[in-house]
């Protein structure tokens, strides 16, 4: 046993220190990037947002949305053959394309392959999303995947440490998703103790990763606008969000009333709800390592784009980086006890 001593920060825990600019309006600034990856070689243009890979987030409905602002989704894995294949044939040619979602088990795989034979190419991009990245298992998936599909573009996770992420790239993943415990509807630090506050993971895998030339996506612990600024700011090349994005028209959530309040449930995917719903239920050797949470509707995800982007834009001119690429490069974090002043509740 040992413990390290440093501390460890969430987004929460600080603050981005402003500093002069000469930029005049948020409509100067950039936000989108340009990527090759590191293994498939192909070019990514496109806003690096991407809406998570949960069965209320990773909808084609919210993918057609959010392709509309050059943001991607990682379609979630329970979709049919036949919905996946239709929808990757209409979204061919798009950028930036959406993820196709995938287990490590073999029936995940065989679909995979099914789909990828009767996609004639349509499929470029490709997330690979267990709870646990550290198994020999997870590793030994990745190398095999790698080796037969040498042109798809891999994001895979999660996992929260330097040497980890490197020993993925080194493997074949182009875009590490980096992040255990951080998310709204989680339960994971409570159920087995096992974490790392998201802004040291995403310091930490994000200079890993860019030694080796990879790239690393931020999953979870987004709660505002904010956030996803301290998140590039940090080093984050993409941003999955979840929680964020849950309660809208887009969702394939179910709604609800309650007291004349209309509400959308929203889950994690390891949580009770999910494995009654996908797999029959929580087998008896495992807990469930989420929790279900109903969410005011939103309406159309339309007006919280427009939010999460406007709000990046704004951090952007407060540090004078005109292009998001700039943002970390421009970034001073400083510690802080509090950051708002809620006297009158949080908006």
């Amino acid at each position: 046993m040992r413990i390290e001593q440093d501390m460890k920060l969430d987004f929460k825990d600080v603050l981005i220190r402003p500093k002069r600019s000469t930029l005049t309006s948020r409509s100067e600034v950039d936000i989108s990037r340009d990527f090759v990856f590191l293994h498939s070689q192909r070019k990514y243009h496109g806003i690096p947002i991407i809406a998570a890979n949960m069965d209320a987030t990773g909808t084609v409905e919210m993918a057609r949305a959010l392709a509309r602002h050059e943001l991607s989704v990682a379609l979630h894995k329970h979709y049919e053959e036949a919905q996946i294949l239709a929808f990757f044939a209409e979204q061919a040619g798009r950028r930036p394309g959406a993820f196709y979602s995938m287990g490590i088990m073999p029936p995940d795989y065989e679909k995979f392959r099914r789909v990828m034979d009767a996609a004639n190419g349509a499929i470029e991009n490709v997330c690979v999303d267990v709870a646990n990245g550290y198994t020999k298992s997870f590793v030994s998936f990745i190398l095999k995947l790698r080796a037969n599909y040498p042109a798809i573009t891999i994001m895979a996770g999660n996992v929260v440490t330097g040497e980890m992420t490197e020993e993925l790239i080194l493997d074949g993943v182009d875009i590490v998703k980096v992040g255990i415990g951080p998310g709204s509807v989680c339960t994971t630090r409570r159920m087995s103790g096992v974490g790392y506050p998201q802004l040291s993971a995403i310091i930490e895998c994000a200079d890993a990763a860019h030694g080796l030339r990879g790239l690393i996506c931020a999953d979870g612990g987004c709660t505002s606008p904010g956030d996803l600024a301290k998140a590039f700011g940090a080093g984050a090349d993409f941003v999955m969000l979840g929680g964020m994005l849950a309660g809208h028209d887009e969702c394939g959530s179910e709604i609800v009333e309650e007291d004349g309040v209309r509400k959308m449930r929203f889950y994690g995917m390891s949580s009770r709800e999910a494995m009654n719903k996908y797999a029959g239920g929580v087998a008896e050797y495992r807990a469930s390592e989420g929790k279900e949470v109903l969410l005011d509707y939103r309406g159309p995800v339309e007006n919280t784009v427009q939010e999460i982007l406007g709000g990046v834009r704004s951090a952007c001119t407060y540090v004078g980086a005109r292009k998001l690429r700039e943002l970390s490069k421009c970034t001073t974090f400083i510690r802080v006890s509090q950051q708002l002043n809620e006297v009158f509740g949080q908006a």
